[in-house]
């Protein structure tokens, strides 16, 4: 196998992202939140000031506030089934157990399904984190730059 062409076509495949990209989540109304491109981290998660769980046909939902821009007082409530609860452990060893949701993110020319943790980030940097299995098959990262994908591309 030819390992040169091989890595090539990885490249062709995969878009190249910056380690912090803005990013949208059309299915939860979200059409623009700045992300960071965390590979230390597995699973993609989201910041929300507020969060309800209820159901909906039977199913478990979450209800939820996000705050797309850092600086801004604007909110955007999303509703998304719960797919799953995930103990995680963040960047200081603490675990804590997280409501999962899929949804679709949108990134430069694609948009894809992925899985992600709602929390509280109030005090981190980023409202949200593109984990590893998001990235996956999509995105190739170059940690020096930043934003070299456009939504309106």
């Amino acid at each position: 196998m030819d390992t040169q062409k091989s890595s090539q076509n990885q490249v062709e495949d995969h878009q190249i992202a910056g380690w912090r990209e803005w990013v949208a989540l059309p299915e939860l109304g979200v059409s623009r939140i700045k992300a960071k491109m965390d590979t230390g981290a597995r699973t993609s998660c989201i910041h929300a000031i507020a969060s309800e769980r209820f159901e909906r046909d039977g199913k478990p939902w979450l209800r939820f506030t996000v705050q797309p821009q850092q600086d801004s007082d604007d909110t955007q409530v999303c509703e998304a089934p719960i797919i799953d609860e995930r103990t995680v452990r963040d960047s200081g060893g603490h675990e804590q157990l997280r409501p999962v949701v899929l949804t679709s993110l949108t990134m430069g020319k694609r948009t894809w399904p992925v899985e992600m943790t709602i929390t509280n980030r109030e005090r981190m940097k980023f409202r949200m984190l593109v984990g590893r299995t998001a990235m996956e098959n999509q995105l190739l990262i170059c940690p020096e730059d930043s934003f070299l994908l456009s939504l309106e591309d």
